[in-house]
């Protein structure tokens, strides 16, 4: 027996779009206007360092459109040429994510490193106290874009939106950096100033590979955690009616679960029978684990044992 989930234990579509859409909007005004603010206070004070962060803070601009895409190519409906839906959009979308924090952190990078091997410190400029405040509300207002859009990433279980969220945390983190550097070129280290900028690539390579992994994940049919198996098995063993389970496979297609379990029945039950079994095992599947969208329950026959 196979089933698709059409049950009212996960969010719809629209909300899921809408809560989205909202999201996506408010971290794109705060991007933009977080980066003309880092790119002034960089230019007027002096320093590298909030520059790199300026660059950083308008990439998230970008990322966030891409998320917004990807999230509702994702949201179409099945059709014949894709009939189990869109969802690996969401993945596509993670992986571009990725590719753009890289190429945003080796830019970075790279500039810093060619400071600080160059030897010319006394060259550089000292950052002034604009940069240092500035460094700060950075920090205070990347975090809290962080959590408000992780809280609804797990909300309406968004891989691509969770992908931004992390995105939002490493500019945090480079904030951070940023805020050490220009702290220590102020206190007589000018190159403390790009030192902090490689400390920003660091971080940004980190989140972007941690994202890269995780969207390849989903997209090559990477199987659940054995903890969420075991939760799986234990659900259809717990039926009365199933002697054995001869075969439980799992895989994550975008942010949903498939899976695909075949049972052990008394081999005297009628078609019928076996077919209410089926059928109860893939209710209680359905009902136990919100993130599982498709179920496929095969019928094996068995002789009656005690369990």
């Amino acid at each position: 027996m196979e089933k698709n989930k059409t049950t009212s234990n996960t969010i719809t579509e629209a909300d899921f779009q809408k809560t989205a859409n909202r999201v996506s909007v408010i971290t794109i005004i705060g991007n933009l206007a977080l980066s003309v603010i880092k790119f002034l206070a960089g230019i007027i004070a002096n320093s590298s360092a909030m520059i790199s962060d300026a660059v950083h803070s308008a990439s998230d601009v970008f990322s966030t459109v891409v998320v917004i895409i990807g999230i509702r190519l994702a949201a179409k409906e099945p059709d014949k040429e894709h009939p189990y839906g869109h969802e690996r959009m969401e993945c596509v979308a993670a992986i571009i994510l990725a590719v753009v924090l890289l190429i945003t952190g080796l830019g970075i990078g790279m500039d810093a490193f060619n400071n600080i091997i160059s030897g010319n410190y006394g060259e550089l400029q000292i950052p002034g106290i604009l940069a240092l405040i500035t460094a700060a509300v950075s920090i205070v207002s990347k975090e809290g874009m962080y959590w408000y859009t992780r809280h609804y990433a797990k909300k309406i279980d968004s891989g691509a939106l969770m992908a931004d969220a992390w995105h939002h945390r490493s500019d945090a983190f480079s904030s951070v950096g940023a805020l050490i550097g220009i702290a220590g070129a102020r206190l007589g280290f000018p190159v403390m100033d790009s030192v902090a900028s490689l400390v920003i690539f660091v971080f940004i390579a980190k989140a972007s590979f941690e994202i890269f992994k995780d969207a390849m994940d989903k997209m090559v049919d990477h199987s659940c955690d054995e903890e969420t198996e075991k939760q799986i098995y234990d659900c259809v063993i717990n039926n009365e009616n199933v002697l054995g389970i001869d075969l439980l496979q799992t895989r994550i297609f975008g942010n949903k679960i498939y899976v695909d379990v075949e049972i052990q029945a008394d081999a005297s039950y009628t078609l019928q029978e076996a077919h209410h079994i089926a059928e109860a095992v893939h209710d209680d599947i359905e009902k136990n684990f919100p993130k599982v969208k498709h179920i496929m329950v095969h019928v094996n026959p068995a002789k009656k044992t005690i369990r």
